[in-house]
C-alpha cells in the first residue's frame, strides 16, 4: 500500500521526523533503513534505541496517531496504479491489499484514496503474529485466496516487502519509491506502476532474472492468472 499504490510513505516519513523531534533527534537518511517499509513498531524501537531511552509502546502510538491524521489528509495514488488496478478487475485477476501499516491506518486509506477499489481482501500489521520482513504476511494472503504462494506475484516498493514476498514464494515485482531494494534472481524490476501490465505480472511467476527499468518481459512463462498482492 504504502509507496506501491498511494504516495504515503513521505507522509510516514514526516511523521516519524516530527515524533523523533519530539524526543530530541533529527531524522537523517541514516535512519532511512529503520522507518522506510517498517513496521510501526520496528521505527518505534529505532527511535528508542538512537535517543537512549523512552516507551516504545507510547513512542508507537504516537507514530500511528500522527500517520494517521496525515492519511485521513488525503494519500494520492501513485502513478500508473489505477490504470494498473482497472487492467486486473478487467481480466478478472483477483487481487488483494497486503500491508505493513496498521489497520486503523489501511481502513482509513481503503476508505478513502482507495475506495472504487475492489480488492478481495486487506491484510494489515494487525492481522497476522509477525509482518513484513517476515513471509507471514503474503503466506497468510495465499491461503486466503485458496491459492499455492508460487502462483501469486507481489508488488513492492520497499527492501523489507521484497524480503517478506520473496522469503514466502511469491513472484516479485519491485517498483521502488524512497529505498533503494536490492536485486535477486527472483525479483522483476519496473521504474513505474505506468510500465506494469498484466502480462509482466505473469511473467514474474516462477522466478526469474532480475530486470532493471524494463517496462516488459521477453522470455515466455506460465500463462495461468496471477493473483497480484500489492
Amino acid at each position: 500500500m504504502d509507496g506501491t499504490l498511494v504516495d504515503t510513505e513521505v507522509l510516514w516519513w514526516r511523521s516519524t521526523e516530527r515524533v523523533a523531534r519530539g524526543l530530541g533527534h533529527e531524522l537523517t537518511g541514516a535512519d532511512a533503513p529503520e522507518v522506510v517499509g517498517r513496521a510501526v513498531e520496528d521505527t518505534a524501537a529505532h527511535l528508542v534505541r538512537v535517543c537512549g531511552g523512552g516507551d516504545p509502546y507510547a513512542v508507537a502510538r504516537s507514530l500511528t496517531s500522527d500517520f494517521f491524521r496525515a492519511v485521513e489528509a488525503g494519500a494520492p495514488m501513485r502513478p500508473g496504479a489505477q490504470r494498473l488496478l482497472t487492467a486486473l478487475e478487467a481480466e478478472g485477476v483477483p487481487f488483494a491489499l497486503v500491508s505493513a501499516s496498521p489497520r486503523l491506518v489501511v481502513d482509513s486509506v481503503v476508505g478513502g484514496s482507495l475506495a472504487h477499489v475492489p480488492f478481495a481482501f486487506t491484510l494489515s500489521a494487525d492481522d497476522t503474529d509477525r509482518t513484513k520482513p517476515h513471509p507471514q504476511p503474503y503466506r497468510s494472503a495465499a491461503e486466503r485466496f485458496g491459492a499455492d504462494v508460487r502462483d501469486c506475484v507481489a508488488v513492492e516498493d520497499s527492501p523489507d516487502g521484497a524480503a517478506s514476498a520473496e522469503a514466502a514464494g511469491c513472484g516479485v515485482l519491485v517498483v521502488p519509491s524512497l529505498l533503494e531494494v536490492p536485486a535477486s534472481p527472483v525479483r522483476t524490476f519496473a521504474r513505474s506502476l505506468e510500465d506494469v501490465t498484466v502480462e509482466l505480472l505473469r511473467a514474474c511467476l516462477g522466478g526469474g532474472v532480475p530486470r532493471q527499468d524494463r517496462p516488459g518481459a521477453q522470455e515466455s512463462r506460465p500463462s495461468s492468472p496471477s493473483t497480484p498482492s500489492t
